[in-house]
């Protein structure tokens, strides 16, 4: 019964009886007394009142029962006997999983036509937005009218109030009403999360955070130079467009009501992986979104990122980014759900050589066997190489505020390029100056 209620709860499905769990079609002795069975125990077991449609049918030689239930307009359903915050599944993947509170919550809200980021953000005044920097990114002036169309203020008992999505993209510390409303960047090196190279958290209006987590992502990865007939291209180690598309879909998808989980952008040597809560909404599978079917959980979100050109026509970012993928060689990506989050894996080249020299450039000329090679700067390496070579005076709290990179990390990256004979500190150390060396 849990099937049942599973795929009610989420994007429907079939459940085949006289079909073994290996696949084998073994039949039933009595379809109609199992037709009737099943009919039963649905009945008595799930609740609200569940009708799937419940056919015989002939298969292999034998004859099988299938239940097709199709996605109610009645959820959450549940066990009757557990009751609904202890009885409520959803299907994940090919497995049945026991609903939290917040995908209860969801699949209520859903059933009524309630969409969360609609709903007026809890304590939240106008005071909270900065629509200074919003009107900036719309590139027009933002007034009452415009905040209306966007729904991200509402007429909340005579006020003005911001909604859910007005503080998400608009307010410049979201995290103050929804604590997980940032995103948790990290730089491993090695196959696993074991060793962090680097870290960042990116808070602030989610509109925001897609060039900060992609700055990170640059930061950490090399450039690398394509000769063509007549041109020279620097080109990225890592798939920056594809990678764009599946960063800014985990800001528009997240689940924000849900507690104790921020989005993830995780860094390995050979995968990029992104994590966003909430995973798919419960009508939607892995497969319908590779082929570009679009269901919004944050639909105000998702129209202002459309606003701003991060976003195109909903649907089609999702099967582009695995065609440019393919188009430069790499694998697919994966798409997992567990829990209550999708995780979308990125296979990249590999990164774990520990770049040793580098041209004057900061570039190296191609790749061997699949390897970016050992001569190549990382983002954050050349951003600080190039603010030291313009002045090399530049402490390391200056050198924060010239490339955005954190002091700690600052710190480590000018021990890095001491040892790798690319800088070396004249004078004192509180008096000194940097001098940038080339090969």
């Amino acid at each position: 019964m849990r099937a049942v209620v599973a795929f009610a709860n989420s994007a429907g499905g079939q459940l085949v009886i006289g079909v073994t769990d290996d696949g084998a079609v073994v039949g039933v002795d009595d379809p109609l007394l199992e037709q009737e069975r099943l009919t039963n125990l649905i009945a008595d077991w799930v609740s609200p009142q569940l009708i799937p449609t419940i056919e015989m049918v002939p298969l292999a030689g034998v004859t099988v029962v299938v239940a097709d239930v199709a996605v109610s307009i009645r959820r959450p359903h549940y066990l009757t006997k557990f009751g609904k915050a202890e009885g409520t599944y959803i299907r994940l993947a090919a497995s049945n999983r026991k609903a939290g509170p917040d995908i209860i919550a969801e699949l209520e809200r859903a059933t009524a036509g309630i969409e969360f980021d609609k709903l007026p953000a809890f304590r939240a005044t106008m005071d909270d937005l900065d629509t200074t920097t919003l009107a900036k990114q719309l590139g027009r002036d933002v007034d009452e009218r415009t905040l209306k169309t966007l729904e991200l203020v509402i007429d909340e008992q005579g006020h003005l109030t911001p909604t859910n999505a007005g503080i998400l993209v608009a307010s410049p510390h979201p995290e103050r009403f929804f604590p997980f409303a940032y995103v948790q960047c990290a730089r491993f090196r090695g196959p696993t999360k074991r060793d962090i190279w680097d870290q960042e958290e990116i808070y602030g209006p989610l509109p925001l955070a897609v060039d900060k987590v992609m700055r990170f992502l640059e930061q950490n990865a090399f450039l690398h130079a394509e000769f063509g007939d007549i041109y020279r291209r620097d080109v990225w180690s890592i798939p920056m467009a594809p990678l764009r598309e599946f960063v800014t879909n985990a800001l528009v998808h997240a689940s924000y009501s849900r507690q104790g989980v921020s989005i993830k952008v995780a860094f390995l040597d050979h995968t990029i992986e992104i994590e966003n809560p909430g995973g798919l909404m419960p009508d939607l599978t892995i497969e319908e979104m590779m082929q570009g079917v679009s269901m919004v959980r944050n639909r105000a979100v998702a129209r202002v990122f459309k606003e701003l050109g991060l976003i195109e026509q909903w649907g089609t970012g999702i099967p582009q980014a695995i065609q440019r993928l393919a188009d430069a060689g790499l694998p697919a990506p994966e798409f997992k759900e567990f829990g209550a989050s999708l995780r979308v894996i990125v296979h990249i080249k590999d990164h774990s050589v520990v770049p040793s020299t580098v041209p004057s450039d900061g570039t190296v000329d191609g790749t061997v066997d699949g390897t970016v090679e050992a001569s190549a700067l990382l983002g954050s390496e050349r951003a600080i190489l190039g603010a030291l070579q313009a002045d090399g005076s530049l402490t390391a709290k200056a050198l924060v505020t010239e490339t955005g990179i954190s002091e700690r990390q600052v710190k480590r990256i000018l021990i890095k390029l001491r040892e790798r004979g690319l800088l070396r500190r004249e004078g004192s150390d509180r008096y000194g100056t940097w001098v940038v060396l080339k090969d």
